[in-house]
């Protein structure tokens, strides 16, 4: 389904079980909602659950231009009064993390807990660097270009070469991203404000990490910077983590989130 959001359709799903509290997933870079599915399969029985394609990923549109990270949040914003959702536990991996971070420092009222999983809350120059080429990249030869290196970035060489399935489905998820949408959500990663004021989060939080990360240090930035924070790291794992270890990853989720279910 879609809706109208801030001047953009953008593509979302409800599953889960009725009257159950919400829980919101976000995803990726570069990746649709259905990087969520073992999750979600897990996951149905108890919570009532929404998962969306961020604008230019997925059955989402792509807006021409930059993509700040608080445009990011107020699509999140806007699609929770659209829905009707006052409040949800909110889930979110790499870019959907930095969303989450701008939740809870903007709408912690809108916001019963957050995972947030292999992401970072600054955009330090050794981070910034490698974007420029991944740009040119995409925007001289389509995405298809940047499938097998992404793919060697985000999983662990064992996981790669054990499950050829998993990596032609994020493989087509990476090849079928609009280029405006990656190089506007390339913009948020390179600008991201947020570190200096996470002592301020007062919302329950779970980090979580991949041992074999390549956020793995910004995460665990995030983690000491939040106040009462769980962390919890997964390994063997790379970026995407809830993919190379769907049950390790679900299995910490369920425990945090009946603790805080509201």
């Amino acid at each position: 389904m879609k809706a109208t959001v801030n001047g953009v359709a953008l593509n979302y799903r409800i599953e889960g079980r009725g009257g159950a509290p919400w829980l919101t997933f976000s995803n990726s870079l570069a990746t649709n909602m259905g990087m969520w599915d073992d999750q979600v399969a897990a996951l149905k029985d108890d919570w009532r659950i929404l998962r969306y394609d961020k604008r230019g990923h997925g059955g989402s549109d792509a807006t021409s231009g930059d993509y700040p990270i608080e445009m990011l949040v107020a699509d999140v914003i806007g699609l929770w009064d659209t829905l009707g959702i006052k409040r949800s536990h909110f889930v979110g991996l790499s870019i959907g993390g930095m969303t989450g971070f701008g939740l809870a420092l903007g709408h912690a009222d809108r916001l019963l807990s957050m995972c947030l999983c292999c992401t970072r809350a600054d955009s330090p120059p050794e981070y910034n660097a490698a974007w420029p080429a991944r740009l040119a990249t995409a925007k001289e030869k389509g995405m298809a270009a940047l499938v097998d290196s992404t793919l060697e970035r985000w999983f662990s060489p064992g996981f790669r070469a054990r499950d050829k399935a998993a990596m032609r489905r994020m493989g087509q998820m990476i090849e079928t991203t609009s280029v405006p949408g990656y190089a506007g959500c390339a913009y948020a990663l390179q600008n991201l404000p947020y570190l200096p004021r996470l002592g301020a989060i007062k919302t329950p939080t779970l980090c979580r990490g991949g041992s074999n990360d390549i956020l793995l240090e910004g995460t665990r930035d995030a983690h000491r910077a939040i106040a009462g924070s769980i962390y919890v790291e997964l390994g063997p794992a790379g970026h995407i983590a809830n993919v190379e270890q769907p049950e390790q990853f679900t299995a910490a989720i369920a425990a945090f989130l009946g603790k805080h279910r509201a």
